[in-house]
């Protein structure tokens, strides 16, 4: 029998319906550190990356109602950390402030963000004990 092969995908885009692309295109470069152009808002490579498009109708829009639209990994507690200064020194809209829990296998730390049309965007980063 002939083995399957799989192709690698590389990276993701969420497609977030926006109100107000200028606004938005706004918000995910300069709160967010997004490279934004007219194709995608992208930051890290493509570690965490968008397209946003103009709704033609407003009622179109619609976040997630009591959970992410997005999650982003962060490599460390640290870098997790560095980055939550960084957003909200740059004036993210913090959802959900930094927290810890404890699990049977380490700690996960994590935050949240919120975006002009109320797109949450968590990121997380997870520290396994020995």
């Amino acid at each position: 029998m002939a083995e399957t092969v799989k192709a690698k995908i590389e990276n993701s885009l969420t497609v977030l319906l926006v109100s107000d692309l200028e606004k938005s295109m706004k918000y995910y470069e300069e709160a967010l550190g997004c490279e934004v152009n007219e194709h995608w808002a992208i930051r890290d490579h493509f570690g965490l990356g968008f397209k946003l498009v103009q709704a033609t109708n407003i009622e179109h829009v619609r976040p997630n109602h009591g959970t992410w639209n997005t999650y982003a990994y962060v490599r460390t507690h640290d870098e997790l950390d560095a980055l939550y200064l960084e957003l909200t020194t740059n004036g993210a809209i913090i959802v959900s402030e930094l927290q810890i829990t404890e699990h049977d296998w380490g700690t996960w730390k994590d935050f949240s963000v919120r975006d002009p049309d109320g797109y949450v965007i968590g990121f997380g980063s997870g520290n396994k004990t020995s």
